[in-house]
């Protein structure tokens, strides 16, 4: 039996919003797009066009107040060829949440306020 990584999952509340933040600071892109009959709710998967791994984005209709998230740590980890532009870029569209130079990574918050850790590439 072996299992491999498929998708990540956070629930957001603007969906619209957090789309276009990932295709903005990461270059995501949709790859697939599912919602209830009822309406309830909408999921949104989006991909970095080199891995198979996606992060999917879930919208709840009835939720009409922002995530708790708590004290837990939970962050997703991007690797980017480029940590100058990226960080330029995300300077620039004011996310840069935390920065960590001597281990020459930072993170960056998404409209939820999860985190995401940029890392160079290996």
């Amino acid at each position: 039996m072996r299992f491999t990584f498929y998708h990540n999952n956070i629930n957001v509340l603007d969906l619209e919003k957090s789309v276009e933040f990932y295709q903005k600071a990461l270059g995501l892109t949709i790859t697939k797009e599912v919602e209830a009959e009822d309406n309830s709710f909408k999921l949104v998967f989006l991909g970095d066009q080199t891995t198979p791994h996606l992060l999917e984005l879930t919208w709840l209709r009835d939720m009409d107040r922002p995530y708790n998230l708590g004290d837990n740590e939970f962050h997703l980890a991007m690797r980017v060829d480029d940590m100058d532009a990226a960080l330029a870029l995300h300077k620039e569209m004011d996310c840069v949440c935390f920065e960590n130079p001597d281990m020459g990574i930072y993170f960056i918050n998404d409209p939820d306020g999860y985190w995401v850790e940029i890392c160079p590439e290996a």
